[in-house]
């Protein structure tokens, strides 16, 4: 089954920056070290980022379903630098702190929006009797990345966090020829009809931009090349709590892997 939509991305009209655990190698042998980055930018290129407890809600590596907290020194680049303790697919999973955007104009905001899926957010907006300028958003990172440790079996599945990507197949092993199936999930239940976007980066770096949408029970297959990388993205936008500063929350999935 394909993704439930499909639609190439043009120039955007807002930056807009995602978070995301970039390996330096997604595969590696037996007893090797894993390195990997926390990087914030866009079209899958960003800057590194250092480690700092006090943004951190949870850090940890999974295989075999043992889970290992990762624990860097502040300000360690890269933040992942860990042994595995046997081969399998590794499950590397980051979760940070609320942090708060401030929005001096509605456009801008309306154009990160309407970016990330939700075309309605205009009526939303009003609907709550919201100012157009002069607000605030907090926003939640969700990171998950998959690493091929020696001949690499295993699986990934939900880990609870609030809202995460479950791949449904593993990269290095399993034949991904009908595409790469993944389910979506916000508050452990399945997001139907959501929009992921997924960037797909060549061996020489180049990188395209595609959306695609979750279908009536939170899945979507998606179209993968040997040789390339992939971070999948998606947002769930609500409503900050009342007594919040801020006025809407947005939580970010993503997911990172590469097919051999």
């Amino acid at each position: 089954m394909l993704s439930a939509g499909f639609a190439t991305v043009g120039p955007l009209a807002v930056a807009a920056h995602e978070f995301w655990i970039e390996p330096d190698l997604y595969q590696v042998d037996s007893g090797a070290l894993v390195v990997a980055q926390l990087r914030n930018g866009e079209k899958f290129e960003g800057v590194a980022l250092g480690y700092f407890d006090r943004r951190t809600t949870r850090f940890e590596r999974v295989t075999d379903g043992k889970a290992t907290p990762i624990a860097p020194r502040i300000g360690d680049i890269p933040a992942i630098n860990v042994t595995p303790d046997q081969d399998g697919l590794m499950i590397l999973i980051h979760e940070t702190a609320p942090s708060t955007l401030s929005y001096k104009s509605w456009a801008k905001f309306r154009a990160f929006a309407d970016h990330k899926g939700f075309d309605d957010i205009e009526r939303r907006h009003a609907d709550r009797g919201l100012p157009t300028e002069a607000f605030k958003e907090n926003f939640t990172r969700h990171a998950k990345a998959l690493v091929g440790v020696g001949d690499g079996p295993g699986s990934d599945r939900a880990f609870g966090l609030e809202t995460e990507f479950v791949a449904g197949a593993n990269p290095y092993i399993d034949n991904l020829t009908d595409g790469f199936p993944v389910l979506l999930h916000y508050r452990g239940a399945p997001r139907l009809n959501a929009q992921i976007e997924m960037f797909e980066k060549t061996p020489d770096g180049a990188v395209t931009v595609t959306l695609h949408r979750t279908d009536d029970k939170g899945r979507a297959r998606l179209p993968v090349k040997p040789g390339h990388s992939y971070l999948l993205d998606a947002v769930v936008l609500r409503p900050a709590p009342e007594s919040d500063d801020a006025v809407w929350e947005t939580l970010w999935a993503t997911l990172s892997f590469a097919v051999p």
